[in-house]
């Protein structure tokens, strides 16, 4: 098992900054890639950003040369600094895990909520 904890969300201006934060806890060796998705109100769950162990990452076109996504292994915590935030970027933005098996298991955290307003 795998525990996500999410945090970071808050209300920004436009053109502002936030970090976020999801820390892992549980069988931690066995997770081999993570992620940020997000979901706005009545919209699909979409991908943000993914790293995996070796630090390769990737991200949406529509964050791309805005958002850094990051790990520490040694604090079990992934990141994702936002930068230039768009009213767009305004979303519940929720931690991902994947987890080596047969098939793969794919645990999720709660979310945490950024909004993007004047």
């Amino acid at each position: 098992q795998v525990q996500l904890v999410e945090s970071g969300g808050d209300l920004v201006q436009p053109g502002g900054s936030l970090r976020l934060s999801c820390a892992a806890s549980g069988s931690i060796g066995s997770i081999y890639a993570m992620g940020w998705y997000r979901q706005a109100p009545g919209k699909q769950r979409e991908l943000v950003a993914t790293i995996t162990n070796s630090g390769s990452t990737k991200y949406a076109d529509s964050v791309k040369g805005r958002f850094i996504i990051s790990r520490d292994n040694a604090k079990n915590t992934m990141y994702l600094q936002m930068n230039s935030l768009k009213p767009e970027d305004t979303a519940a933005y929720y931690c991902n895990a994947v987890q080596w098996g047969v098939p793969p298991i794919t645990y999720w955290g709660q979310g945490t909520q950024v909004t993007v307003s004047s």
